[in-house]
């Protein structure tokens, strides 16, 4: 009968003590009438499936009592209901939105066969310790490596597509036949590259994305076969690949075979490569560092030059989430949970209070026989209504703040911008909706349960709470401020770092100016001449414009190109050290005369680069001030030369620094080189493709007539990225602007969220010690004294949570050093400023409570007593 006994305790409780001396007599019967193995097994078979089909009745029917009774219940108090739904909305919303970002870039594995075993090898050299590799180095580490099982390298190549209805410039990449194979993703249409398509030489071909596929041929499933013309050259589609595929960035359009030529390309100072492998399944990451460092070692012995201190970091692929983004997204999380906490320490004290009051009702339907588990069962179905309904808004609040938060996710990993709330956030909104009803329906539920000697029915009509119930939502309370204090000081420092960011000078002017990108074709711009005669057409008519005061090209925007790093030989001694080999680099871009006072960068030495700085003329470079600081300490540099982009330059002009890598990061020196001294065919990567136009006016307003210019001397040219240099810069920022405005969005809900609880927490106290207030006045108190008692309650709550809440802002600060760009984790300004906020949220939340206690006529609330 134990075991039988057992199974009964699948029924409630309530139906237990009322019928299981009944049940357990039928079935002992029925046992003792039973003999043999085959008629018991079946007996307690028969038993087994009984209890549980009539347990789960009876549950469902209790189920079906206890929400009719929530529902009249939370409809009699509409205010209380919609309260808490909302409380629970936003907290739960706020969760879930993050959540999906956090999810796609952190947790979510990358759409590709075997992801975790995909990793980047990068060059490591003094200075940069993740930089590309050269052709040559490439070779010889899939050469000489055993620990993965395949090896191909990439680069990002945009063409321009011509025979359409206007030319289009094509965000593309150039990829070994071993890359999208180890990738393990079969294309919709067609097939992927082969070892013969990546011959040198071979017919140029092509594989589409589906977005390109569905834009550019409307999806049409005869598409194999057809040419796209690119830079003027006819390419073979041959594949199309799904809508999930992204590689290696999620903006490329379209992929071309690498087709590297050793016998050409032999310079193992020339990085350009990307390098992607694949573990092999018994290697580990460790495993394949400690290799390649060997083999680096054994590189560097044979090509002492050109690979000293040379070595390879093996990361994986999913570890391409600058660190900088890295800490925005913990961030946010961290931020989202405190706003999270708040929320349900406010639904707990708004559930205590709601059970506090309902004390006498409770109490009645105990002395009339309710059982302790029905009546927290009632309290615990009524939680989770209410979270249920809270958390089906809190969906929906992430629904709309999801694409929002889009732009957090970092550019370079290839998946797709979190834009919608999948089946994940709803999975995670459904646990953190039951985590919520639960957790923060038990304290009151138990807080009724242990009302066993029927108090509640003994009380006056505003008998007191409780001691413990009293500290217990007090510590709620200090809990709310804390988490508030947490936020506030965060967005705080963040905002004064943001300042700060945005202070830096970037070396140039960005008022006034417009930009256009314009890539030339390769092939049909091969040839340094033609392009001399482009530039010299279109900045002819672009001058003569209205209200333009000076146009050049250059290679490519400050903060927009933040590569282009080439190694310097200096004639001469150099202060910096042979081993430093990252340190004996510059950035490298070549401009037209008049880029310098199109960007107002200061010329402080020698003269600009000017028409007379011919292809055929000696090579001369305009250098930094940091350039010339580095290599000539002390020194006049004009007429200094140095070997920088395969051939001589004499320096012939200094110039101001600017930002090259964005206003949070020190540049590299840079050397400007004559738009005309690019040698045929060579180097075209870095050929001027920006045109930047200063204006008198309203820059932005002269972009149409720009176009107009750019057509008419080429019809096919594609125009592309048109744009104020205003927004360059800003788009330096933008990352950090968005993750502000929500961890300040999420300050100023916790903000409104703790002045409801203290409300809510001195509205009770207060209603609760009504009669001891009439006492007190009774008895002479003045008006002011029960201000200071209701106040000083309330004041001691907040110094207590906000004691607490800047030790941890603190701590938080010190994690997120690296956003701070030299702020302070106990930046006092900070500090102080989050302190009066939180002072007047404390005052603002009390003030009404206070003045309602001041207001107590004591002659009627003692006659009523």
């Amino acid at each position: 009968m134990g075991l039988y006994r057992a199974l009964l305790r699948l029924y409630p409780a309530s139906f237990r003590g009322e019928y299981r001396d009944e049940l357990c007599a039928v079935f002992a019967e029925r046992r003792r009438r039973t003999s043999g193995v085959g008629p018991v097994a079946v007996l307690w078979l028969d038993a087994i499936r009984d209890v549980f089909v009539n347990a789960a009745r009876v549950h469902a029917d209790i189920l079906r009592q206890d929400l009719r009774y929530a529902r009249r219940s939370l409809t009699r108090t509409p205010g209380f209901a919609l309260t808490a739904v909302l409380v629970i909305a936003l907290g739960i919303g706020a969760n879930s939105a993050v959540f999906s970002l956090t999810d796609q870039v952190f947790l979510r594995p990358l759409p590709y066969a075997d992801s975790d075993r995909l990793v980047k090898v990068w060059e490591n050299v003094p200075g940069y310790t993740r930089m590309e590799t050269s052709a040559p180095n490439f070779v010889d580490w899939r050469r000489m490596s055993r620990s993965f099982t395949a090896m191909g390298a990439f680069q990002g190549l945009s063409r321009n597509l011509v025979g359409g209805t206007e030319p289009r410039l094509l965000e593309g990449a150039t990829v070994d036949a071993n890359v999208l194979r180890m990738l393990g993703v079969p294309p919709r249409l067609g097939r992927l590259f082969t070892d013969e398509d990546d011959r040198p030489g071979a017919p140029a071909t092509v594989v589409l994305s589906y977005a390109l596929w569905r834009s550019e041929f409307s999806g049409r499933a005869d598409v194999l076969g057809t040419r796209l013309r690119l830079d003027g050259t006819e390419h073979l589609v041959i594949g199309v690949m799904p809508p999930a595929f992204m590689f290696p960035t999620r903006t490329v359009q379209m992929w071309t075979p690498l087709q590297l030529d050793l016998a050409e390309d032999t310079d193992r100072d020339n990085n350009y490569l990307h390098v992607l492998a694949r573990l092999k399944p018994e290697m580990s990451l460790e495993a394949a560092q400690a290799e390649m460092n060997i083999v680096t070692e054994r590189l560097e012995r044979d090509y002492p030059k050109e690979n000293l201190r040379t070595r390879a970091t093996v990361h994986s692929l999913r570890d391409q989430v600058p660190a900088q983004n890295r800490l925005m997204l913990v961030g946010l999380a961290g931020a989202s949970f405190c706003v999270l906490l708040i929320a349900c320490t406010n639904l707990a004290s708004l559930l205590l209070t709601r059970v506090l009051r309902r004390r006498k009702e409770l109490a009645m339907r105990t002395a009339l026989g309710a059982g302790r588990e029905r009546l927290v069962r009632q309290l615990l179905t009524e939680s989770l209504v209410l979270a249920l309904l809270g958390g089906l808004l809190g969906v929906a609040v992430a629904i709309v703040a999801v694409p929002l938060l889009a732009r957090l996710v970092p550019p370079t990993l290839p998946v797709a911008e979190a834009t919608a709330v999948d089946l994940r956030v709803w999975i995670f909104a459904a646990i953190a909706t039951l985590a919520t009803g639960l957790g923060f329906g038990v304290v009151p539920a138990v807080r009724v349960a242990s009302d066993r000697d029927l108090s509640g029915l003994r009380e006056g009509s505003r008998g007191g709470a409780g001691g413990r119930t009293e500290r217990l939502r007090a510590l709620l309370v200090s809990a709310e401020v804390a988490a508030s204090i947490v936020l506030l000081i965060s967005a705080g420092l963040l905002i004064r770092a943001l300042w700060r960011v945005q202070a830096v000078d970037p070396g140039f002017y960005t008022a006034g100016v417009a930009a256009v990108q314009t890539p030339l074709p390769r092939e049909k711009y091969a040839a340094t001449g033609r392009r001399v005669d482009l530039y010299s057409r279109i900045l002819s008519d672009v001058r003569a414009l209205p209200g333009v005061t000076s146009a050049a090209y250059i290679s490519s925007l400050p903060m927009v190109l933040r590569g282009g790093i080439w190694p310097v030989e200096v004639e001469g001694a150099s202060t910096v050290p042979d081993d430093l080999r990252g340190q004996r680099a510059a950035s490298l871009r070549y401009v037209t005369p008049g880029f310098f006072s199109t960007l107002q960068i200061p010329l402080g030495q020698g003269r600009d680069i000017s028409e007379s700085d011919a292809q055929n003329a000696p090579g001369v470079a305009v250098i930094s001030e940091s350039f010339a600081r580095r290599y000539w300490p002390g020194q006049d540099p004009l007429g200094k030369r140095f070997t920088f982009a395969f051939l001589p330059r004499t320096v012939v002009g200094v110039v101001g620094d600017i930002r090259v890598r964005g206003l949070e990061r020190e540049s590299e020196p840079q050397v400007y080189l004559s738009y005309q001294q690019v040698p045929d065919g060579a180097i075209r990567f870095y050929v001027p493709k920006e045109l930047v136009v200063r204006s008198s006016t309203e820059a932005i307003a002269l972009l149409p007539a720009v176009r107009a210019i750019i057509r008419k001397t080429d019809p096919e040219l594609p125009i592309s990225a048109a744009r104020t240099l205003q927004d360059v810069v800003d788009a330096d920022t933008a990352s950090r602007v968005t993750q502000l405005r929500v961890l300040a969005a999420f300050a100023a809900l916790s903000l409104l969220l703790a002045g409801i609880g203290l409300h809510g927490l001195l509205s009770f106290a207060v209603s609760q010690r009504v009669p001891e207030i009439s006492l007190r006045m009774a008895l002479g108190a003045r008006g002011r004294d029960v201000l200071a008692l209701v106040l000083g309650q309330t004041l001691l709550l907040a110094v207590a949570g906000a004691i607490i809440g800047m030790a941890l802002a603190y701590a938080a600060g010190r994690w997120m050093q690296g956003l701070l760009f030299g702020i302070q984790p106990g930046d006092l300004v900070t500090f102080s400023t989050a302190a009066g906020v939180a002072l007047l949220m404390t005052i603002s939340g009390s003030l009404l409570p206070a003045l309602r206690a001041v207001r107590v006529d004591p002659a009627t609330v003692l006659r009523s007593e």
